[in-house]
C-alpha cells in the first residue's frame, strides 16, 4: 500500500539535521592500490560495479623511492582519464615527516584537482600536522583556481592523534578518521602483542577497544565519518565480511578499508543494513514525511524525529552499499 503524500516535500537531512550537518554521504568501502596496474585494475572493477567503493591511489607505500613525483604525476593522470566515471579515486600522500609530502599534494592537487574526491593523510602526530597540510591543501586549490572543497581524510595511529582527535575532528575539511591498526600496535613497543592486529584479537584487547570507541565519539560528534582499518585476510570470505559486520555492529564504524579487490564484496556485505531493517526504515521514513515529520505511530510504537535520524541513516547506509531500494523512497528521499 502506498503512503505517499505531497504534504510535505521537505527532505530528510533537511529537517533531522537543522542544526548540524549529516555525515558525508560516501561510499563504505576504501580500496587501497599502490601500483598503476592495481590502480588501473581497480578503476575497471569500479566502473562495472558502480561507485560503490572508493579507491585510494598509493603515494605512501606505492610510489618507488627516489620517483614520488612521477608516481604523484602517474596518479594525477589516472584520476583525470576517461576511465574515473565517477569521480570516486582519492590518495593517500606521504606523512609530513616525508620529504615528499608536499610535491605529492602539490602534484595531485594541481594537475587533479577538479575531479579529486579526497586526500589521505598518514601518520598524523597531533592536530598541528593536520592543520599544517590543511593551509597547504586550500594554498595549493586557490593557486589552481578550484572552487571546490577537497576533503582531508586523516589516520589515527600515533598516540598523539589519538590524544587530540577530538580536536582534529573538529577541524572544518575533515570528512573522515581512519583507524590505523598496524601502526597503532606497533608504536606500544610490544605492549599489544600482534595477535591484536587481526580478529578477534583487535576486537577484544582493552587498548584497541578503547582506541576504536575514542576515534568513533569524536568522529560523529563532529559529523566526520569513522573508518576501520584493513583485515589481513585475503582468502576466507567470511572472515573479512564478519570483520566488516564487527567494526559496524561492536565497534561503531561506517566505512572499511580494503587492501585486495576480493575484499570489497564481503566488507559491503558486513557493512549493509538487513533486508528487514532497511523495510522497516523506509516505512517510518515515508510516513514520518507524510505526517510532516512529526510523530508517528508504526506498528505499536511510538517515532519522532530521535528516531527518524536513526532510520534515515540506515537508508542512507543501503544506498552507500548497493542496496536496491523501493522506488517510492528512491523518488522521494533520494531524487
Amino acid at each position: 500500500m502506498s503512503i505517499a503524500s505531497s504534504r510535505s516535500p521537505l527532505p530528510p537531512d533537511a529537517v533531522l539535521y537543522p542544526e548540524g550537518s549529516p555525515l558525508p554521504r560516501i561510499p563504505v568501502v576504501e580500496h587501497f592500490a599502490g601500483s598503476e596496474k592495481t590502480m588501473r585494475k581497480a578503476m575497471a572493477l569500479q566502473a562495472e560495479r558502480g561507485a560503490v567503493f572508493d579507491i585510494t591511489c598509493d603515494c605512501e607505500d606505492g610510489a618507488p623511492a627516489g620517483a614520488e613525483r612521477e608516481h604523484a604525476e602517474m596518479i594525477a593522470a589516472l584520476i583525470m582519464s576517461s576511465d574515473n566515471h565517477f569521480q570516486r579515486i582519492g590518495a593517500r600522500i606521504h606523512d609530513i615527516t616525508h620529504s615528499a609530502w608536499r610535491t605529492d599534494l602539490e602534484q595531485i592537487v594541481g594537475l587533479a584537482g577538479p575531479r579529486l574526491a579526497y586526500l589521505v593523510l598518514p601518520k598524523v602526530r597531533g592536530v598541528s600536522d593536520v592543520e599544517r597540510v590543511l593551509a597547504a591543501l586550500r594554498e595549493v586549490a586557490q593557486q589552481g583556481g578550484l572552487e571546490r572543497e577537497i576533503p582531508l581524510h586523516v589516520l589515527i595511529e600515533t598516540h598523539g592523534a589519538l590524544h587530540q582527535v577530538w580536536e582534529i575532528a573538529a577541524l572544518p575539511g575533515v570528512e573522515t578518521l581512519d583507524f590505523g591498526l598496524m601502526d597503532f600496535v606497533s608504536a606500544h613497543h610490544g605492549a599489544i602483542p600482534a595477535s591484536a592486529m587481526r580478529s578477534p584479537g583487535q576486537f577484544e584487547h582493552p587498548l584497541i577497544i578503547s582506541a576504536k570507541s575514542r576515534i568513533v565519539s569524536a568522529a560523529l560528534a563532529h559529523g566526520v565519518l569513522p573508518s576501520h582499518n584493513v583485515c589481513t585476510e585475503l582468502v576466507d570470505m567470511a572472515v573479512i565480511e564478519n570483520d566488516a559486520r564487527r567494526a559496524r555492529m561492536e565497534a561503531g564504524f561506517l566505512r572499511m578499508w580494503s587492501i585486495h579487490p576480493n575484499q570489497i564484496e564481503p566488507i559491503l556485505r558486513g557493512m549493509q543494513p538487513s533486508e528487514a531493517e532497511v523495510g522497516t526504515a523506509g516505512e517510518i521514513i515515508l510516513a514520518a514525511q507524510d505526517a510532516s515529520w512529526g510523530p508517528i505511530r508504526h506498528q505499536d510504537r511510538l517515532h519522532d524525529r530521535a528516531s527518524y535520524r536513526y532510520y534515515w541513516s540506515v537508508l542512507k547506509r543501503a544506498r552507500t552499499t548497493g542496496i536496491t531500494l523501493q522506488d517510492e523512497v528512491l523518488k522521494r528521499l533520494f531524487a
